[in-house]
């Protein structure tokens, strides 16, 4: 058992969570990512580190409420346990010095920039980061990016905080602006990292995606988590889950991120019914407990 050391919400639905896992923490580089079981028994699902501290033996996996699992990992408080926590797996991200590295994340997408910016860094690159969510409240770790990062430049879809607008489109003017922009690193949801390589591939900047494909074992045993990469069949899980944007088949990897919708809204409402008899049947013996108490004076 893993025990949650920490938890709070970030955002609507977005939780952040602290997790004991002395062993990941201790190998842990940007890029890694996590496969976790809620319960035993339960789905597998793969998580990114978004930070990691081996001295005290934990890391930081931030979730987005999509469906039963991740529903059932964000009702969780610092004290409870998740029951598995394997890794770190993938690849991890090659760290050079660029010049100028400019990462854009989308969403939860921003939990992959984030310890991608420490160390880019570190290594002596200039780093913007353009993040985005769909109103001010969605908009996630800019307080902790600013630590580590030259500009920061938050973006909203309502124009509600920072740039009214697309990442992409403020991703645009940075590099119209600077000129020197050596590697776009990115992660979000797919139409953004799609639309971020359509920005870069004409200008031939260098642009890592970090893709999101279904997984369930997390070593290459399955074959779920197939992409097409340079017209070559990759496992995102021990090829990646980092590649080159320009030559990735966002078509393939949106099509494939559909296939299991119908068990994922019949386990999502299974969740809902179960909680409903919960707590139709918790109202009820509050219920017997009043009238009991009121007969008995």
């Amino acid at each position: 058992m893993f025990t949650i050391e920490q938890a709070e919400w970030l955002a609507p639905k977005v939780r952040r969570l602290v997790v004991r896992a002395p062993r990941v923490s201790s190998h842990h580089k940007p890029g890694h990512f996590v496969i976790v079981r809620v319960h035993e028994g339960g789905e597998r699902i793969p998580l990114t580190i978004a930070d990691s501290d081996a001295a005290s033996g934990t890391i930081t996996l931030i979730v987005q409420i999509v469906g039963a699992t991740t529903e059932r990992l964000c009702s969780l408080s610092a004290g409870d346990s998740i029951a598995n926590v394997a890794g770190p797996l993938g690849r991890p991200t090659e760290i050079e010095n660029f010049g100028h590295a400019v990462l854009v994340g989308g969403g939860v997408g921003t939990a992959v920039i984030f310890p991608q910016a420490a160390k880019l860094r570190e290594v002596g690159n200039r780093v913007t980061a353009v993040i985005g969510g769909r109103s001010r409240e969605y908009v996630i770790l800019e307080k902790e990016l600013s630590s580590h990062c030259n500009h920061v430049y938050p973006c909203t879809d309502d124009g509600s905080y920072g740039y009214h607008g697309f990442v992409t489109a403020k991703l645009k003017e940075v590099i119209e602006e600077c000129g020197d922009v050596g590697v776009v690193l990115t992660a979000g949801p797919v139409p953004m990292m799609r639309a971020v390589a359509g920005v870069t591939r004409p200008l031939g900047i260098k642009t890592i995606v970090s893709l999101n494909p279904i997984m369930v074992d997390g070593t290459g045993m399955c074959g779920g988590c197939r992409v097409t990469v340079a017209g070559e069949m990759k496992f995102a899980c021990v090829d990646g889950p980092e590649f080159d944007a320009h030559t990735v088949d966002f078509a393939e990897l949106t099509d494939r991120l559909t296939t299991y919708r119908e068990q994922e809204a019949l386990a999502w409402n299974r969740l809902h019914e179960l909680t409903e008899r919960s707590d139709a049947s918790a109202s009820r013996c509050k219920m017997r407990e009043m009238e009991d108490a009121a007969a008995s004076r």
